[in-house]
C-alpha cells in the first residue's frame, strides 16, 4: 500500500487554522519529539536570559498582573463609574485586569442600536469578530442576522454584545476567573442600554447573567427576571447560533423562542 504523501507547509497551516490554532503562544517552536536529554542544554540556554532580568523589572511585572480578587474588585469599581456606553468602552480599552486583552487583536464591544428594545448577549468573540472588532460577524453572526430578520429585526433594531469582550486564544472556553472579571462590564452595559428584553445566547451567557446552573435545554424558552439594580428586565435564553450550525435540528426550538420574543416586543 502506497503511503499518503506528506502534507505541505501550506496544508499544515490550513489544517491548524481550521482547528482554531491561529496564534502562537511562544516566540520559538518546540520540538516535542526531540530527545529530552539532548534538548536540555537548549532549554537551559533559552531560559538563561530570564535569570538576567533585573529584580526591579521582575517586581514591576508581578505588580502589573493583579491577583484575581483584585482584578474583579477593580472591574466592579471601574464599571460603576461609567456614565455612558462610550465611557464604558473607553474604560475597557484601558483596563488591564484581564489577560485576554493581551492576546486578542482588538476589543469587541458591541454592535447595533444602543436604544433598541431588545439586547442579545453571547459568550465571547471568535476569530472573525476579533479581526473586525464587532460581535457576531462570522458564520454564527450571519445566522443570527437571519434569525432576527425572521421576526422583523435587524442590527438597527437590536443591540448585540458578549459577556467576554476579548477573544480567548484559539477560541477556547473562557475560564471562570476571566468571566468574573468581565462580568461587571457586561452588567453595566446592560444597565446603560436598558432594553425591554434581554436575550442570552447559549449556555455560558445564560448561566452567567441569569444566575442559573441549569443547562440550555431547560432554560431556553422560559422567561426570567433580570434585575439591573434600577429596573427588572424580562429575559429569555435561547440557543447560540454556533450551536445551531452544529445541530440544525434544534432550529425549530429556536424559532419558537424567537416567536415568543417577537410577541413580547409587540405587546
Amino acid at each position: 500500500m502506497t503511503p499518503d504523501p506528506a502534507p505541505t507547509l501550506q496544508q499544515l497551516l490550513a489544517f491548524y487554522l481550521e482547528a482554531g490554532v491561529d496564534c502562537a503562544l511562544s516566540e520559538e517552536p518546540i520540538d516535542r519529539l526531540a530527545d529530552p536529554e539532548a534538548a536540555a542544554p537548549v532549554r537551559e540556554a533559552r531560559a538563561q536570559p530570564l535569570r538576567t532580568i533585573p529584580a526591579a523589572t521582575a517586581a514591576a511585572r508581578v505588580e502589573a498582573a493583579p491577583v484575581p480578587e483584585a482584578a474583579i474588585t477593580s472591574a466592579r469599581e471601574a464599571a460603576r463609574t461609567a456614565p455612558t456606553l462610550e465611557a464604558l468602552r473607553e474604560l475597557l480599552e484601558r483596563f488591564d485586569g484581564c489577560a485576554l486583552k493581551h492576546t486578542a487583536t482588538r476589543l469587541v464591544f458591541s454592535d447595533g442600536n444602543p436604544k433598541a428594545r431588545v439586547m442579545f448577549v453571547g459568550e465571547a468573540p471568535g476569530r472573525d469578530e476579533d479581526l473586525e472588532g464587532l460581535p457576531f460577524v462570522g458564520r454564527s453572526g450571519k445566522l443570527l442576522d437571519r434569525m432576527i430578520a425572521a421576526i422583523g429585526l435587524d442590527r438597527s433594531k437590536a443591540y448585540i454584545a458578549n459577556v467576554i469582550p476579548w477573544r480567548p486564544p484559539g477560541n477556547r472556553t473562557p475560564t471562570p476567573q476571566e468571566t468574573q472579571i468581565c462580568l461587571p462590564f457586561i452588567q453595566r452595559q446592560i444597565e446603560l442600554v436598558d432594553p425591554d428584553i434581554l436575550v442570552t445566547l447559549g449556555n455560558p451567557s445564560t448561566q452567567t447573567l441569569l444566575s442559573t446552573r441549569e443547562g440550555i435545554m431547560r432554560t431556553r424558552g422560559r422567561w426570567f427576571d433580570y434585575d439591573t439594580g434600577t429596573r427588572v428586565i424580562r429575559a429569555m435564553a435561547t440557543f447560540h447560533p454556533a450551536y445551531l450550525l452544529r445541530s440544525p435540528s434544534y432550529k425549530r426550538m429556536s424559532w419558537q423562542d424567537l416567536r415568543a420574543i417577537a410577541k413580547a416586543l409587540a405587546g
